[in-house]
């Protein structure tokens, strides 16, 4: 008997401890009129439930929970009660949770449950860890206010914390979370979250064990993400090849002869050495790890060795800082191609597909080639372009292995046309400032319009280069229709701001401190202007542009532009004009009084179309300038001192830009003529030019004036863009007795800036190592020439060469980064005889670009010039050169 009451008192404790049906004390069961036999339980019909304790949570919702409903009919002793209660408990929302019987009445029963609510969260904390890694948690732990504290919860926040932590390269982070009650908010908890970070470890050895066919050096660069602890040591052939490419000639025979050979050792160096060593990071990040021995795989398959795997790995700790990668691979047999069989096929013959897949009987095997030329190949044309530029979005392939001969293999593609595809709708989203005419009218996806992908990626290239949205996130969204045979686009974007201040200070040389205030509105808006709508009137692609430079009496220049880039609204014509005036005075400081002036007004209207031949890369640009310049006992560099000069240009511009990303290109080329000519003057005026003055011969200036410019660019890895470029410039004239005019000559040397520090009126070109320009009349400065005859300061030649590689830091709408190293090779020369293309000043320096969209590109550059200026004898050495805006030249 008393084995039987201490196991009835067991139960019932058990019971209670977890939130079993209470019915009080033993008072209670007196008051309730319940007798408890759990030999025999006894039946009751639920005849009311309330809820008591909460003040945030529904009691409807709560009773619903728990499973329990008036009229149910329940047992008591019984599991009816302990489900209920343990349904109330898997929500995470409960404290503590009881179950009683207010009120019994024959076979009916009137239950209370009893809750205490978990506390909601009121604000969160960190310590341990810096504000940039608290910015970057609150993205990822998802904490708001307000939000209950359930055990999920607490748990969910410290994995992402440790998660975090561990990406960062804190690999033995620990996250402590405790909650402190809010004494101001009721029923509310404020939350610690204690980071304790430790050592970042990083990995020192990656070493790889099997491997034969491959060099360490040369699996490790297949490693985008998990590298070793740099130890930057150029290899002696990258030396070299970088030593051949930076003589201007080889340049120049490289450039315009694709030298291909050069540039394939450049790329493999590049990408085998400088990836590896310099930008590759160091911490060990797990999921990253599983992903770049994903990648190492691909590279043994796309080489032939299909079956190569990485039989195990082992990862151990070197000491507290550093650790060990230790990777065994099993390379396997290579194999190679045989047949390949098209099945399916109608529209292209089986020699047309071979011709465009271009893979013959016993090449390498390589599935990530075959996928490539049949899905997208970025080089080319492939497969499925050939196909989706017909309009066949439903089109399929798949290759399949289907024989496996010793080291040979055969490949059965497996086709299946489709019908064509006509789009349907043409959405937009995402664009709040600007307007949808704006875009569609740079769409190439036309409701009606068969499909064609390379229409689609040149919209989304177009979309992109606009510079009103992230070109990041210019992306296409299809939901094809094979129903009805059609497909719906939906383009979105995403804003970034495209108008510019420019609010800068700085140095100008000869005359001292120089303020520069203007602004520039690329998304600007004349008719919401007009209408005063809103301000700033933005939305309709026009722009507008206004600025001022200034230092005091001394030195001031005023400009002001307006283009409307579709003139009509139904064609891509662009019409633009502006104005400008400048002015240098010769002060005396003692009375104030104005010695010497130089005033230059320059009206320009400009026309230009795109057009459809060579390709539709191409735009041809005219316009018509008036420049007069004024001179007023202003002898510097000008050939006479008083008078005045007119000029009268027609400008013709031929270029042909590729480039995917206007910031940061990773591809294509942008390539351009620019040609300036003047009335032939000469050929029917009554000047003789070898008598007459030098006011009289530039009264109304000539000249022909020819600019090339060329840029590429090539992804050697990921974020890491080799970028050369050459420029060339030549002024001639229609007659030899007139000579060039002073103006609109070559000033070559410095950061590029064209500012008041040099004289108005002339083609600044940069070159990095070599100080900028002085207004001087006296000498050469820099690398431009003086001629001493006719007493005039700048070139009429310069040929210059560029090699960068750019390395991104980040391409984000509020800031893009990228850092540059460069070489560089210029000169400038006072006419054709003196021309030398060998000798060039060179130069070598490191820099960074920082693109913003409110103040547009900012550049910092470090530059060590190898030659001497003209007229010295040492080298020009260390220049620091600051650049505001995109530099052409």
């Amino acid at each position: 008997m008393k084995q039987l009451q201490l196991f009835i008192l067991i139960q019932f404790l058990a019971i209670a401890a977890y939130g079993q049906l209470v019915f009080g004390q033993k008072n209670k069961y007196e008051q309730s009129s319940i007798s408890v036999n759990y030999s025999s339980p006894k039946e009751y019909e639920i005849a009311d439930i309330s809820v008591v304790g909460v003040e945030f949570l529904d009691n409807n919702a709560l009773i619903s929970l728990s499973g329990l409903k008036v009229g149910d009919k329940i047992q008591i002793p019984g599991d009816e009660v302990s489900i209920a209660i343990k349904k109330l408990w898997r929500q995470g929302i409960i404290g503590n949770v009881s179950i009683d019987a207010a009120k019994v009445e024959g076979n009916q029963i009137w239950l209370v449950i009893k809750l205490s609510e978990r506390p909601r969260l009121s604000r969160y904390e960190f310590s341990g860890i810096n504000k940039n890694f608290e910015s970057e948690l609150e993205d990822k732990i998802e904490l708001v206010r307000g939000k209950i504290l359930t055990d999920v919860v607490m748990k969910n926040t410290e994995l992402a914390v440790i998660k975090f932590m561990e990406g960062k390269g804190y690999l033995n982070a620990k996250a402590n979370i405790a909650q402190r009650q809010d004494t101001i908010v009721r029923n509310s908890a404020i939350l610690e979250i204690n980071v304790e970070k430790g050592k970042k470890v990083k990995i020192h050895d990656v070493v790889f064990h099997g491997n034969t066919e491959f060099s360490d050096s040369r699996l490790r660069s297949k490693f985008k993400k998990t590298g070793e602890v740099p130890r930057i040591k150029l290899p002696s052939q990258l030396i070299r090849t970088a030593a051949k490419l930076a003589n201007p000639v080889n340049l120049y025979h490289f450039l315009t002869h694709k030298d291909t050979a050069s540039l394939d050792m450049l790329r493999d160096n590049l990408s085998n050495y400088l990836k590896v060593n310099v930008f590759k990071p160091a911490k060990y990040v797990p999921d990253e790890y599983k992903a770049d021995k994903a990648l190492l795989i691909d590279f043994y398959n796309s080489k032939g060795y299909r079956d190569a795997e990485i039989t195990f790995d082992t990862l151990f700790a070197q000491n507290d800082k550093y650790m060990q990668v230790d990777l065994h691979i099993n390379e396997g047999n290579r194999y190679f191609f045989r047949n390949i069989n098209w099945i399916g096929n109608f529209l292209y013959s089986d020699e047309t597909l071979d011709g465009i897949l271009g893979v013959k009987n016993g090449d390498t095997y390589n599935l990530e080639l075959i996928n490539k030329k049949l899905s997208y190949d970025p080089a080319g044309i492939d497969i499925s372009s050939l196909y989706m530029d017909d309009g066949y979005l439903f089109f399929q392939i798949v290759p399949v292995e289907v024989g496996i001969e010793g080291d040979s293999i055969d490949i059965e593609m497996r086709v299946r046309e489709g019908p064509q595809a006509t789009i349907s709708s043409v959405t937009i989203s995402g664009n709040d400032k600007t307007s949808d005419h704006v875009i569609r009218r740079e769409l190439r996806t036309i409701p009606g319009n068969q499909f064609n992908r390379s229409e689609l990626i040149r919209t989304q290239r177009e979309l992109s280069q606009l510079g009103y949205f992230n070109p990041q996130k210019v992306e296409p969204n299809l939901t094809p229709n094979p129903v009805d045979e059609t497909v719906d686009i939906e383009w979105l974007l995403e804003e970034q701001p495209s108008d510019q201040i420019q609010l800068s200070g700085g140095w100008g040389g000869f005359f001292g401190f120089v303020g520069t205030l203007g602004v520039n509105f690329n998304n600007f808006s004349l008719r919401k202007a007009i209408g005063l709508e809103q301000f700033p009137p933005t939305g309709d692609g026009q722009r507008l542009s206004v600025s001022l430079q200034a230092n005091g009496a001394r030195f001031q220049s005023y400009s002001v532009s307006f283009s409307e880039p579709w003139l009509g609204g139904r064609k891509p014509n662009n019409f633009s004009l502006s104005y400008n005036q400048s002015v240098i005075r010769n002060i005396n400081f003692r009375d104030n009084t104005v010695q010497g002036s130089l005033n230059v007004y320059g009206i320009t209207a400009a026309l230009g179309r795109r057009v459809q031949w060579p390709d539709d890369f191409f735009v041809v640009s005219n316009s018509l300038a008036y420049q007069r310049y004024d001179v007023f006992q202003f002898n510097r560099g000008l050939g006479f001192s008083t008078g005045f000069s007119n000029s009268i240009t027609f400008n013709t511009t031929i270029a042909r830009q590729s480039s995917d990303n206007p910031m940061f290109p990773t591809r294509g080329s942008d390539i351009s003529l620019n040609i300036n000519l003047t009335p032939p003057y000469s050929l029917f005026n009554n000047i003789d030019y070898e008598t007459a003055s030098a006011e009289e011969r530039f009264q109304w200036i000539e000249y022909n004036k020819w600019n090339f410019d060329a840029k590429y660019y090539l992804a050697l890895a990921d974020k890491l863009i080799f970028a050369p470029r050459i420029h060339f410039g030549f002024i001639s004239t229609y007659s030899s007795n007139v000579g060039a005019g002073p103006f609109e000559r070559f000033v070559l040397g410095g950061d590029g800036l064209t500012g008041q520090n040099i004289v108005l009126g002339t083609d600044v070109i940069g070159l990095r190592g070599y100080p900028n320009p002085q207004n001087l009349a006296t000498s050469a400065t820099s690398v431009t020439p003086y001629d001493n005859d006719n007493q005039i300061l700048g070139g009429t030649m310069f040929t210059k060469y560029v090699m960068e590689l750019r390395y991104s830091v980040t391409q984000s709408p509020t800031a893009s980064i990228y850092i540059q190293g460069f070489l560089e090779a210029g000169n400038n020369w006072n006419d054709f005889n003196e021309y030398n293309p060998y000798d060039l000043k060179r130069s070598a320096g490191i820099g960074a670009r920082i693109f913003m969209p409110a103040f547009g590109l900012l550049g910092l550059d470090w530059a060590y010039g190898f030659d001497p200026i003209l007229g010295g004898t040492n080298p020009a050495g260390t220049q620091f050169h600051f650049s505001i805006g995109q530099q052409i030249r």
